[in-house]
């Protein structure tokens, strides 16, 4: 187990260090100056030059690569192109809204996805189970930003139940106001990510309710659907597991979009700012930070299966 965690970890510092050199590449391609969008429009050529020099613009893309990899060995993200601020700092502010969200979204998710999944395939062939999977295939295709404007119709502005919008100022130190900001966001990103989750879940159920050993069962004296539900969906849980670690991707980028429409104070709304004013070193490391997550998540679950399934550990 040790020798394939230890594989599996130099894996992901691999996959690490490939994402921060395409991120930082990329970024270098898109159009613009941060230095002329500092100095501002008024400043000569000579001006915008020695502030380039002086913010080691103009220096090989090796050595800023280089000097921007080795500190985020050391645990520095950098400082910000445009305010001189820590970027691990921010980003630690920001993700106290964005990380509640994630986790608050993926909840909901889960909590949509699984019994209405294992349900739906249970009902196939009658009616009900028909609406649910009709149902879940029109909320998959519904746009994250429709479905937050209306639940914000529904909500906010009909019942008046919950805020439209922001966060409030004194962050977690009023719990109550704080989740009641995140629950309409986590309602948006969890319902849109649940009716896929819940695709996925009544597929593999219906796989696992056609194997031997649930037949098996049914043919000792147990129904259908407790043969279902005591052998055939536990097989179905490490497949789950795996969709569960790439609805995390998804996740994260819906939160992008839905921090800008609650104007939510988070990593994702902070993002979208940065990429509008060309601050090069938060935006690199935003997104190595984010895309460092999202490969921690998969190195999770493959240990998690390891940790679960004898096969795995017996091959």
């Amino acid at each position: 187990m040790i020798r394939y965690v230890l594989s599996r970890g130099v894996l992901l510092i691999a996959g690490l260090l490939v994402a921060s050199a395409l991120i930082f590449l990329t970024l270098r391609v898109f159009p613009g100056d941060v230095a002329q969008l500092i100095a501002g429009t008024q400043a000569s050529p000579s001006e915008v030059e020695a502030l380039r020099e002086s913010l080691g613009l103009n220096r090989p893309l090796l050595t800023q690569y280089t000097e921007w990899i080795s500190g985020i060995f050391r645990g520095d993200l950098g400082t910000s192109l445009l305010s001189g601020a820590s970027v691990g700092e921010e980003l630690v502010l920001k993700a106290q809204v964005t990380v509640p969200l994630g986790i608050m979204s993926l909840l909901i998710a889960v909590l949509i996805a699984v019994p209405f999944g294992i349900l739906a395939a249970i009902l196939r062939g009658r009616r009900s189970g028909t609406a649910l999977s009709i149902g879940a295939q029109g909320l998959a295709a519904v746009p994250v930003v429709w479905a937050g404007m209306m639940l914000i119709v529904v909500f906010s502005v009909w019942l008046g139940w919950l805020p439209p919008q922001g966060f409030p100022r004194t962050g977690w130190s009023t719990p109550g106001k704080a989740i009641e900001s995140l629950l309409l966001p986590a309602l948006t990103i969890g319902i849109v990510e649940g009716a896929m989750l819940m695709r996925f879940v009544r597929s593999a159920t219906l796989q696992a309710s056609g194997q031997d050993f649930v037949r098996t069962a049914a043919a000792k004296g147990l129904t259908r659907t407790q043969a279902l539900i005591r052998h055939g969906i536990p097989a179905v849980g490490l497949s789950i597991i795996t969709v569960l670690g790439l609805q995390v991707a998804g996740i994260i980028v819906g939160s992008v979009v839905i921090e800008q429409l609650f104007t939510l104070p988070g990593i994702g709304r902070m993002l979208v700012a940065d990429v509008g004013t060309r601050d090069l070193i938060k935006v690199q490391s935003e997104l190595l930070v984010l895309t460092g997550f999202v490969l921690v998540i998969g190195f999770l679950v493959d240990l998690l299966h390891r940790a679960i399934d004898p096969r795995q550990r017996e091959a």
